[in-house]
């Protein structure tokens, strides 16, 4: 007789990398990570993504033992700025005139807890997009299309 699977916890609270998850398996449960998620003193992007996608598999790991648990997290950068949610309107604006014309890297980190192990493996990948000239209609446009309010960087790119 074999052991069952270990259950898979994504440690998000985010409906967009719950809908990524879903497309690879159906059988997970989302726990919210309640964590810091600030940028230590001269910590960067990368450093950032990957300690808190490994923060964030550790916490929810504490609250459910033997799960295989995944930790996430993006972290876009402009130049040594990050880009946070803009949560509104207004601050989507100027996030994106500062995008217009130029080069954003987007730093995506994935921590892997195993249940057997106890050991979290993380990975950072490093994904550039590069921005066209946008004018006001552009971004306006967009934003009435697309209301990323809740995404750094105020774009989506799942």
């Amino acid at each position: 007789m074999s052991a069952s699977p270990a259950p898979v916890v994504l440690a998000s609270s985010s409906v967009y990398r719950r809908r990524l998850l879903a497309r690879l398996i159906t059988d997970f449960e989302c726990l919210s990570p309640q964590i810091d998620e600030s940028r230590l003193d001269n910590e960067t992007p990368a450093a950032l993504a990957a300690r808190l996608a490994q923060t964030k598999a550790l916490t929810c790991a504490a609250q459910r033992p033997g799960a295989v648990v995944l930790g996430s997290d993006q972290v876009p950068a402009l130049d040594d700025e990050i880009l946070h949610k803009p949560g509104s309107h207004e601050r989507a604006i100027r996030q994106l005139e500062r995008c217009s014309g130029q080069a954003v890297i987007f730093y995506t980190a994935v921590a892997i807890l195993g249940p057997q192990t106890g050991t979290c493996d993380c990975h950072v990948d490093e994904t550039t997009v590069r921005f066209r000239d946008l004018d006001p209609a552009d971004i306006e446009h967009y934003l009435q299309v697309d209301k990323p309010y809740d995404c750094a960087g105020s774009f989506k790119v799942e």
